[in-house]
């Protein structure tokens, strides 16, 4: 892939000798042609072949006029169309123009024009008096003919070009394909050129990404936040064989109002951890996010799916960093939907976070999993000062999943993990109507009800000692409400899938025995000897 042209002769010098340097030489081969073997003075043939070529030299000189005439109308229709389309895309779409005219298949078109437009002036004044260069004629003639024929699948071609989702497509190619040319190379010039070329494509990809928000037109939107995921998770890929150089800061990078904008400090760290290139790219997609919070909540789920895609490729290829890094994008959006006040779209989100930090978990990273345990219990306080305790529940219940998942998969974490969920309910108490607060005591009594159904009565008898200074009346309640549930289908359509208090029967006898380690309360539904625990 090569850069665009800078200097003056590689933008019109160069052109203008190769195009016309064509057509000079294609024109003189042909009269040449003509001139040692077939010219001369015209005359008719014998049969219907041999006497459509026997041109006349009296009457030819008007048909050659009309040759060249024609090929430059066409060419003049071409340029026409195609400047309007392009023009029109580019006003929507940023780098339209420069990746037009990048394009082999669209300069390789133009070229054949202005070629054919030269050999038509050329041919016009070749016909005399006694000679007609019958040979080149027949080419001018089929030339014509196939640029008239070229037309209806070049417009063709140009309209698929400048679609959205082809230009998408382009961007992200073109980018990952020169991040590979630059990554064999050590040249502080061909590294520092492939990053300039990185940071565009993202941000047209992100300017494409706002186009389409603003003009609600959700798959465009889509299909570049994936297309910004794709490159990234292809990035970490190639990440390991890169040339140390890749990393440091070059000229265009330090241009970036992005990095501009960073302390000194925060640039070292990026150059240290060598996160530089996710750090862009989940920089870009936090702007989209925030910018589509109002209007295109789906923008926002897609784009936490697409950022725990970056976190699990991280992952799987062991690059602490950028897990670390994706971890505290994640957090930016749940803080910026808080902010937002937007509690459907923090629900979806917490949903992609909890995924992410199972799969952490499943790779053994039970530290990792656990930090992230620790920021969603932060988020948990957060929304419950806010007045947003629906959030609250719904991390309880995150947690209390994940705590399920560390004891299967005996994570030494495991019981740090129990902690986070015990203290987003004690250290909440008092802060607003116990009522807020059910929902984080039901998932306590769902974990537990799990930590029973595998015999493992230390950990419920520890939920059991947190929760033992309740009001009897509330335990009931709580109960009574787990108990009822018999579908684990809730009765609207959500991502998740599953009710929260749903309980499979054997969790739900165990449930039952749970509540018998209460004084005054006894181990069958909706029956109670005493009314303080």
């Amino acid at each position: 892939m090569s850069s665009p042209p800078s200097s003056t002769g590689n933008r019109w010098v160069t052109p203008i000798l190769v195009t016309g340097g064509m057509a000079v030489v294609l024109f003189a081969t042909l009269f040449a042609v003509d001139h040692f073997v077939a010219g001369g003075p015209g005359s008719g043939g014998s049969g219907p072949v041999s006497r459509y070529f026997a041109f006349d030299q009296d009457h030819i000189t008007d048909a050659v006029a009309s040759l060249g005439a024609m090929i430059a109308g066409v060419l003049g229709i071409v340029i026409t169309v195609v400047s309007l389309v392009v023009q029109l895309s580019a006003e929507r779409y940023t780098g339209v123009a420069r990746m037009f005219l990048r394009d082999r298949i669209n300069m390789g078109v133009m070229g054949y024009y202005v070629v054919a437009c030269c050999c038509g002036v050329m041919v016009s004044l070749s016909v005399h008096a006694d000679f007609v260069p019958r040979a080149t004629l027949v080419a001018m003639m089929l030339a014509t003919m196939f640029g008239l024929l070229l037309m209806a699948p070049y417009f063709a071609y140009v309209f698929w070009f400048l679609e959205p989702s082809h230009i998408v497509s382009r961007i992200h190619l073109l980018a990952l394909r020169g991040f590979r040319d630059a990554a064999q190379s050590d040249r502080p010039e061909v590294l520092s050129a492939a990053q300039a070329h990185v940071l565009q494509a993202m941000e047209e990809l992100t300017d494409i990404i706002s186009h389409s928000i603003q003009g609600k037109d959700k798959m465009i939107a889509s299909g570049a936040v994936d297309a910004i995921t794709e490159f990234t998770v292809g990035y970490l890929h190639h990440k390991p064989t890169t040339p140390t150089g890749w990393f440091e800061f070059g000229p265009q990078i330090l241009k970036n109002p992005d990095v501009v904008a960073l302390d000194p400090e925060a640039r070292e760290e990026l150059v240290l951890r060598r996160t530089w290139v996710e750090w862009k790219a989940m920089r870009q997609l936090l702007g989209v996010y925030n910018e589509a919070l109002e209007t295109m909540p789906d923008i926002n789920y897609l784009i936490a799916i697409d950022t725990r895609y970056i976190g699990e490729a991280a992952v799987k290829l062991g690059d602490t960093e950028c897990l670390q890094l994706t971890f505290r994008y994640m957090n930016s959006y749940l803080r910026a939907t808080l902010n937002a006040r937007n509690v459907r779209t923090a629900y979806n989100v917490l949903n992609q976070y909890r995924y992410l930090v199972e799969g952490v978990m499943r790779a053994g990273q039970g530290k990792v999993a656990a930090g992230a345990v620790e920021h969603l219990k932060y988020y948990g306080f957060v929304s419950y000062d806010m007045k947003l305790p629906f959030v609250t529940e719904t991390i309880a219940y995150d947690i209390s999943s994940l705590c399920a998942t560390a004891h299967r998969l005996k994570l030494p974490e495991q019981d740090s993990l129990l902690e986070s969920l015990l203290k987003l309910d004690r250290e909440t108490k008092g802060l607003a109507e116990e009522q807020s607060l059910r929902g984080v005591r039901k998932a306590q009594i769902k974990l537990a009800a799990y930590f029973l159904t595998v015999e493992d009565r230390d950990r419920a008898r520890r939920i059991q000692r947190d929760m033992e200074c309740d009001p009897i009346e509330k335990l009931l309640a709580i109960r009574d409400e787990l108990a009822r549930i018999e579908t684990k289908d809730f009765w609207e359509i959500v991502d998740r899938g599953r009710n929260f208090d749903f309980m499979p029967p054997d969790e739900k006898a165990a449930m039952m025995r749970f509540f018998s380690w209460f004084d005054g309360v006894d181990s069958t539904a909706g029956t109670s000897t005493g009314t303080d625990g």
